[in-house]
Formats: structure tokens, C-alpha cells, sequence
């Protein structure tokens, strides 16, 4: 991948997320402050969800910039799956802090009821809050399909399968937050028509739900790349493609990938090469072959090319396996 694209992604990446942080840090002080003066649980909920946002992205700035360290001796692929741990923290946060306090505190209205005070502060804030999380969505949502179109899929595909664990943290989170704040407003609107505490703590409790479930969501997805997650299926095929394509390769073993960061991919491949090609032309074709996935594919970084005679006809019938 060339040190240009790189730059240029990471620094994408960084701004969206320190956005969701400034935003997500003035967000909370100000529904803390409602939540105090209602005495609210699904204010107070949305806080803590806020709260919990601003520390997952501290982690995933930490991320972003820990996953760009060079390479060095130590560390000879790259500081990339850095990134996922700290991604895989800042999920963990959002687990504990958010889902954790407001499932807690909304079971504990729900049993042991609650009064609220004046809630056009609380309003006021929910829809400051709205209009601020909309510019922080927005801006992830636009690096999305910026990137959704590079690899060509669409913006939900790209979403659900990218490795910038940064960037998908924001999108989720910003999601939540958008569906969390309609939620609280719905409580606080039950509570004042029906005048009972069940609609604030419900409130609360759906919250967290929701945050649980973009928290495990997250968790699963940068254990994965952890443990050394393939390229997207499309990737694969279209290096197996290339690989074929080339007229000194007989058939293509097999192909490994691995997800070494955000955006950043290692292939490995096992070569059966034509009979004809041994000596200098198996080396100059090896190299002709990494320089042009290399060059049709920035992502990928390392390539390592194993000439390895081809499977007794028994075992190709089967075909090349594709994939980690």
C-alpha cells in the first residue's frame, strides 16, 4: 500500500473519529445536567451512553494513531492489529460504562419508581444533542461511501465487512445515539402523559439493550481481525484472478490472506508454475506477479509467492482452496 493512501486513510479516519469525541464529550456534560435537574433515567442513561461514546473514541484515536507505527524489527508487519485492540477496548467500554449503568439504573426505576422535575431542559438538550450527533453521522457516513465506492460494493456491505474498525465504531455508535435520543424523548414524553416512572425506566432500559448489542457487535468483529481475519471474499477472488491470469502460472494450490490493519493485507500463495518456468524466469515472473497485485491493489502490502507442484488429479478436482 503506498505511504500517500495511507497517510491520506488514516488521517480520514482520525478526523471522523475526533469529531464523534468533541462532539460526543459536549453532548454529555450537557445531558448530565438535565438528568441532575429532571432527575431522569433515560436522561441520565444518555449521559452515561455519551460518556461511554467519548471514551471509545479517546481509545479509537489511540487506535488509529498506534495502528500507523511503522514497521520495525520487532514488529516487522506493521503496528495494524494494534488498531483492533484497541478497538476491541473501546467496545468493551461501551459495554461496561453505557450498556452497564443504563440497564442498572433503568431496572432500579422501573422497581423503585422516580420524580421528575421540569423537562424542558431535558427536551432542549435532546434536541441540541440530535442536531450534534447528525454532523458527527454525517461525516463518517460520507468517509463510508467514499470508501464503499473505491472497492466498489455498496455503503451497508462496506459497513458490515471494512476492517477500519474506527470508522465502523463511529457509525455504529452514531447510530445509536441518534435511535438513544428518540428513545429517551419517547420516555420522557410517557412520563408526562401518563405521569408513571415505567416510561423512563423503559427508556433506559432499551438504551443499554441497544448499546449491548452494538458493544458485542464490535467485540466480535475486532476479535476477528485479532485472531487473523481473511481479505473480503470479493479481495480473494479478484487475487486468485490475477493469479491465474498470469501465463507462467499452471494453476493456483492455494491462497491465504490475512487483514495485517485497517488497510493493510498479506497474501500468500501456493504456485504450481508451468513445467517451462524454472530458474531466473520463475524468479522474474514471481516478482512481476507481486508488483502488479501490488499495484492494482494498494491494500495489499506483502505478498509471498510459494512454487509448489501441482495436486495429483484425485485432489484438483476439488479445486484451489481461497481464503484464510
Amino acid at each position: 500500500m503506498s505511504d500517500k493512501t495511507e497517510q491520506n486513510e488514516g488521517r480520514e479516519s482520525f478526523l471522523t473519529v475526533l469529531v464523534a469525541a468533541g462532539v460526543n464529550l459536549a453532548i454529555a456534560a450537557a445531558k448530565l445536567v438535565a438528568g441532575l435537574l429532571s432527575g431522569s433515567s433515560a436522561m441520565l442513561s444518555e449521559a452515561a451512553h455519551s460518556a461511554a461514546d467519548t471514551v471509545t473514541e479517546v481509545l479509537l484515536l489511540v487506535s488509529v494513531r498506534r495502528s500507523e507505527q511503522p514497521a520495525d524489527r520487532r514488529h516487522p508487519f506493521g503496528y495494524g492489529k494494534a488498531g483492533f485492540f484497541w478497538a476491541l477496548m473501546a467496545a468493551g467500554a461501551t459495554l461496561v460504562v453505557g450498556a452497564g449503568f443504563s440497564i442498572t439504573h433503568g431496572v432500579q426505576t422501573i422497581l423503585y419508581g422516580e420524580e421528575l422535575a421540569d423537562l424542558a431542559v431535558s427536551y432542549i438538550v435532546l434536541a441540541i444533542s440530535f442536531v450534534l450527533e447528525m454532523v458527527s453521522f454525517i461525516r463518517a457516513v460520507k468517509q463510508v461511501r467514499r470508501e464503499a465506492e473505491r472497492w466498489s460494493v455498496s455503503t451497508g456491505r462496506y459497513v458490515a465487512n471494512t476492517a477500519d474498525t474506527a470508522v465502523k465504531a463511529v457509525v455504529f455508535e452514531d447510530s445509536a445515539a441518534l435511535l438513544g435520543i428518540v428513545i429517551a424523548a419517547i420516555g420522557l414524553l410517557g412520563y408526562q402523559l401518563s405521569g408513571s416512572p415505567l416510561w423512563d425506566g423503559l427508556a433506559s432500559v432499551l438504551i443499554g439493550l441497544l448499546l449491548l448489542g452494538i458493544a458485542l457487535h464490535l467485540i466480535k468483529a475486532n476479535a476477528s481481525l485479532l485472531i487473523g481475519q481473511a481479505a473480503p471474499q470479493s479481495l480473494q477472488r479478484e487475487v486468485m484472478n490475477e493469479l491465474k491470469a498470469s501465463p507462467e502460472v499452471s494453476g493456483v494450490v492455494e491462497l491465504l490472506t490475512m487483514m495485517l490493519g485497517p488497510n493493510d493485507v498479506l497474501v500468500a500463495a501456493k504456485i504450481d508454475f508451468v513445467d517451462e518456468c524454472t530458474g531466473d524466469r520463475l524468479e522474474q515472473a514471481s516478482e512481476e506477479i507481486e508488483h502488479r497485485l501490488v499495484e492494482r491493489y494498494p491494500d495489499i502490502s506483502h505478498v509471498f509467492l510459494d512454487p509448489t507442484p501441482g495436486r495429483p488429479a484425485r485432489e484438483r478436482t476439488a479445486g484451489p482452496r481461497a481464503g484464510a
